[in-house]
C-alpha cells in the first residue's frame, strides 16, 4: 500500500470553530439571539450556569445560521475537498451544537460523519477525544484543531495539523513538530478598520460651538474640545464594534462590508469585546475630565447608538432621523464640554443638513442593491420603489438647511456677533453647493462613501469649506 492509500485509510477529524471557520459560532449565535430579542440577555446567565452545553443548545433552539456566508479557511477547505475526492473519510468533530454542525456539513458535502454537541454533552476536549478513540481507536485518526481545547485530542491522534493556533496550541505544535497552518498576519490596517478611524472625522463637529462663539484662541476651550473628541471617538469605535457583531451575517452578504475584520474572521469576537471594554474605559476616563453635562450627553449618545444598532436602523425613516440626531448630539457635546450655549438656529440647521446626508446614504444603498420590487433591503426598512421619495426628502432637507441658515443671517444674533455680517451671507449658497453636489454624485452612482466623510475628504469640498471658514472669521474680525 502506498503512502497516499495509507493516509486515506486513516479518518481525518476536523474541528470547526477557529479551525475550519475563522469565527466561533457560540459567540455569533449569541449576538444573533440578542439582535432577535435583547431581553434574552437576562436568560443567558441562567443557561450558562447550567453548563456550556446548555447555553449552546438554548441558542441553537432559537436561531438559525447561514452556512454559505461563514468565513471558511479556504486553504484548509480545498485540502479537505481534495481528500474527500480521494476517498478519505472526513469527520466534522466539533463542540458546536449538532443543528449548526449538520447544516454546515450538508452545505459543504465533504463530511462522512458529524460528531457534535448533543443535549447536555459538550463535545470538546476530553469528551471529543474519548468519542474519537471509541470510534477509531487510540492513534487511529488524524486531527485538525486550533486551540487549548484540542490539546487532549492532539495527544490521541496519529498526526495533528494545527490551524491558526492560539498560544497553547502553538506551544504544543512547537514541542511536537506538528504541521501548522498559520493564520493570516494581523496588520495595522485591520485594527484601523476595526476602529473605523475615518469615522472619527465626524467628531470634529464637537468644535463647532467653540468656533461659532469666536473662541478660536481660547486654550482652555481647545483642550476641552480635544478631550471631548477623544472621548467621543473612543466610544464611537466601541459602538461600531458592537454594531459589527450584530451585523455579521448581513455584512458577509455585502460586496465590501464582507471584508470588515469581524465579518471576515480576521479578528475574533472575544478580541473585539476586549477592545470594546478598553475603548469605553478611555472614553469615560476622558469624559470625567470635562463638565458633568458632557457625561450626560455621552451617556445619551451611547444609549441611542446602541438602540440604533439593535433596532432603529431597521425602521423606516426612524433610522435617518436618528442619524441626523446623532450628528447634532456631537454639536451638543461640544457645547457641554466648553460651556458655550448653542442657539436654536444651529440645532435647526444641523438637523436638516445631516438629515439630508443621512438620506443620501439610504438612497445610495437603494441604487446599488439588487432586490425585487416589494422586498426590503436586508437589515433596512426601505424598498427599491422608495428611491424617489428618499431623494426628494433628502433634497428638500438640503434646501431647508440653507433656508434656516439664510434666516439666521438676517437675525439680530448675527448683527451682534459679526461686525461685517454681509461677509457671512455666502454661507447659504456654500451649503447648497455642498449638499446638491453630493446628491448629484449619488444620482450618478459616484457616491461610494459616507457623505459626511466624503465632504471632509473631497478636495473640492475642502476648498469650499475653507472659504466658508475664512468668511466666518473675516465677518467676525
Amino acid at each position: 500500500m502506498d503512502a497516499r492509500s495509507d493516509k486515506n485509510a486513516i479518518p481525518l477529524a476536523v474541528d470547526l470553530d477557529g479551525t475550519l471557520i475563522a469565527t466561533d459560532l457560540l459567540w455569533e449565535g449569541l449576538f444573533i439571539l440578542l439582535k432577535k430579542n435583547p431581553l434574552y440577555v437576562f436568560l443567558v446567565p441562567f443557561w450558562l450556569a447550567a453548563g456550556p452545553a446548555r447555553l449552546k443548545q438554548a441558542i441553537a433552539d432559537r436561531i438559525d445560521i447561514d452556512p454559505a456566508s461563514l468565513p471558511y479557511r479556504e486553504a484548509l477547505l480545498q485540502r479537505l475537498r481534495a481528500d474527500h475526492v480521494d476517498g478519505r473519510k472526513i469527520v466534522l468533530a466539533t463542540g458546536t451544537p449538532r443543528k449548526f454542525a449538520e447544516a454546515i456539513a450538508a452545505h459543504l458535502g465533504i463530511f462522512d460523519y458529524v460528531l457534535a454537541t448533543d443535549g447536555p454533552h459538550n463535545m470538546t476536549s476530553g469528551r471529543k477525544r474519548d468519542a474519537l478513540i471509541a470510534a477509531y481507536g487510540d492513534g487511529g485518526f488524524d486531527y485538525v484543531g486550533n486551540s487549548r481545547h484540542d490539546l487532549k485530542v492532539f495527544e490521541a491522534a496519529r498526526d495533528a495539523i494545527v490551524v491558526a493556533p492560539d498560544r497553547h496550541a502553538k506551544r504544543w505544535q512547537a514541542a511536537h513538530s506538528a504541521e501548522m497552518v498559520p493564520a493570516p498576519k494581523r496588520t495595522l490596517k485591520i485594527f484601523v478598520k476595526m476602529l473605523r478611524m475615518h469615522q472619527w472625522l465626524k467628531n470634529s463637529l464637537i468644535a463647532v460651538p467653540m468656533v461659532l462663539s469666536h473662541e478660536y484662541f481660547n486654550a482652555n476651550m481647545i483642550w476641552q474640545c480635544m478631550l471631548a473628541f477623544v472621548s467621543f471617538s473612543a466610544v464611537a469605535s466601541a459602538i461600531y464594534i458592537l454594531n459589527d457583531f450584530f451585523d455579521l451575517a448581513l455584512d458577509r452578504k455585502h460586496p465590501t462590508k464582507r471584508n470588515r475584520p469581524f465579518a471576515s474572521g480576521a479578528l475574533s469576537i472575544p478580541f473585539g469585546l476586549g477592545a470594546m471594554a478598553g475603548l469605553l474605559a478611555i472614553g469615560i476616563a476622558a469624559g470625567l475630565l470635562l463638565p458633568i453635562e458632557f457625561l450626560g450627553v455621552l451617556a445619551g449618545y451611547i444609549v441611542v447608538t446602541t438602540a440604533y444598532s439593535l433596532s432603529f436602523k431597521r425602521m423606516l425613516l426612524v433610522d435617518v432621523l436618528t442619524l441626523a440626531g446623532l450628528y447634532t448630539v456631537r454639536v451638543l457635546a461640544g457645547a457641554a464640554a466648553t460651556g458655550v450655549e448653542v442657539s436654536f438656529w444651529l440645532l435647526a440647521f444641523s438637523i436638516f443638513f445631516f438629515l439630508s446626508l443621512a438620506l443620501v446614504k439610504r438612497y445610495v444603498e437603494l441604487r446599488t442593491t439588487a432586490i425585487p420590487v416589494g422586498e426590503r433591503i436586508a437589515g433596512r426598512g426601505y424598498r427599491i420603489e422608495d428611491q424617489e421619495i428618499v431623494a426628494q426628502a433628502g433634497m428638500a432637507s438640503a434646501f431647508s438647511s440653507a433656508l434656516v441658515l439664510a434666516l439666521y443671517m438676517d437675525s439680530a444674533a448675527v448683527r451682534e456677533l459679526y461686525p461685517h455680517p454681509w461677509l457671512v451671507w455666502p454661507l447659504a449658497p456654500i451649503v447648497l453647493y455642498l449638499t446638491m453636489r453630493v446628491w448629484i454624485l449619488a444620482r450618478r452612482d459616484e457616491m461610494n462613501d459616507d457623505p459626511v466623510v466624503f465632504i471632509i475628504r473631497d478636495w473640492r469640498s475642502q476648498i469650499i469649506v475653507a472659504i466658508g471658514a475664512a468668511l466666518l472669521v473675516a465677518g467676525g474680525w
